[in-house]
């Protein structure tokens, strides 16, 4: 997991620790820093920020002569992506949905993303965090395109202990959402985790629906469910569905089988939200929950 992004940080803390850092060589440390993270599949624009950022750290530090250059290296890269992660407002989104839930409301959120990304599987794997936090769930099976979609949300439901409200193919997914947000208010359930049919972000009348089914049931929280193993790809999507529908936070798939890790990285800078989790495998418990400090742990410690 993210063993690219890392290889690159030791890299570039090498870089740090044995130049000089003056002149033609602060130009060349930004260089080698872009070159590097592009090649971990982070995006340009933040490859940039992430090398401007060293640059100007690098510069203006009290460079240590001898000894522990590589841990001031290793701190200084930190700094700087830590800078760039802290662009977005983190929040935890399972203290946010206790703490609404407390106020009488019934939490909604809404699931959105390409096909193939994992989506379905990763709305169970939070219904199974929610209710580990003791709140009921309610699934809405608004995939109503999909062949089996239906089915597997079903199937889910059962194993996790969830309701599920669905209406069934060729229904308005708009219409399953509201009915499953009013049949959670009836029966007193805590939080509704609405499925949705993956979009190609090049799909303008699918993307149309998609904020249609936001406009209907005003959800708390809009949460995009990217593929970690499609780089640069996953952040385009990413601020398509923003562009659209808007987004709250993300959800990175398949985390544990991505060896360059750049993905995380570049939705932050890109999007100004906070990933929530990544997925790092099949079993309802591998959803693991993002924070700065994971992420920095898992780069250089």
């Amino acid at each position: 997991m993210l063993e690219g992004l890392r290889a690159a940080f030791q890299q570039i803390a090498e870089f740090l620790a044995t130049r000089k850092l003056r002149g033609e060589e602060l130009d060349e440390l930004e260089r080698f820093v872009v070159y590097r993270l592009l090649e971990c599949d982070v995006a340009l624009e933040a490859a940039e920020e992430v090398a401007r950022l060293v640059r100007s750290k690098a510069e203006g530090a009290r460079v240590p002569r001898v000894g522990d250059r590589a841990d001031w290296a290793e701190n200084l890269l930190r700094s700087a992506v830590r800078s760039v992660l802290e662009r977005a407002a983190w929040f935890d989104l399972e203290e946010e949905a206790v703490r609404i839930r407390a106020s009488g409301e019934v939490v909604k959120m809404l699931f959105l993303g390409p096909n193939g990304h994992g989506k379905t599987t990763t709305l169970a794997k939070l219904g199974y965090r929610l209710k580990a936090r003791g709140l009921s769930v309610v699934f809405a099976a608004a995939d109503t395109w999909r062949a089996g979609a239906i089915e597997q949300l079903m199937a889910h439901a059962e194993a996790v202990g969830a309701d599920i409200v669905a209406h069934g193919y060729g229904a308005d997914p708009a219409a399953v959402a509201y009915d499953a947000v009013a049949y959670a208010r009836k029966r007193g359930k805590d939080a509704v985790l609405i499925d949705t049919a993956g979009r190609l972000q090049t799909d303008v009348n699918l993307m149309e629906e998609m904020a249609k089914i936001a406009r209907v049931v005003k959800p708390h929280f809009r949460v995009f469910v990217g593929d970690a193993l499609t780089g640069n790809d996953a952040l385009d999507q990413a601020l398509r569905f923003n562009q659209f529908v808007g987004v709250d936070g993300g959800i990175l798939t398949k985390v544990d089988a991505d060896a360059k890790g750049g993905a995380a990285l570049s939705f932050v800078y890109a999007t100004g939200k906070p990933i929530l989790y990544v997925g790092t495998g099949q079993r309802y418990t591998d959803l693991q929950p993002f924070t700065i400090d994971w992420y920095l742990s898992r780069l250089f410690d």
